[in-house]
């Protein structure tokens, strides 16, 4: 669980990211406030785009599995892994 927050994390703190590189290449210190005051509310809708845009594609493009997921259960005394089938 903790992986998917962090690729989530990733994706949506890369155009942040890609704003501080260029400001380094224009040889301006991007740990200052100046660059970023009026651009921190369009990297944000950016970085929420990129989000929201990645979990469509792999909500359309996930491979599926066949049928229903079974629970484990019990048959005649003996543990049953659940799985899909």
């Amino acid at each position: 669980m903790s992986r998917v927050v962090f690729e989530q994390l990733a994706l949506f703190l890369t155009p942040f990211a890609i704003f501080a590189i260029y400001l380094l290449l224009r040889q301006r210190n991007p740990l200052t406030r100046a660059p970023w005051d009026g651009r921190t509310l369009w990297l944000a809708v950016a970085g929420l785009g990129l989000v929201v845009a990645v979990m469509v594609f792999t909500g359309l493009t996930q491979k599926r599995a066949p049928g229903g997921y079974m629970p484990p259960r019990i048959e005649n005394g003996q543990l049953k892994p659940g799985g899909f089938q």
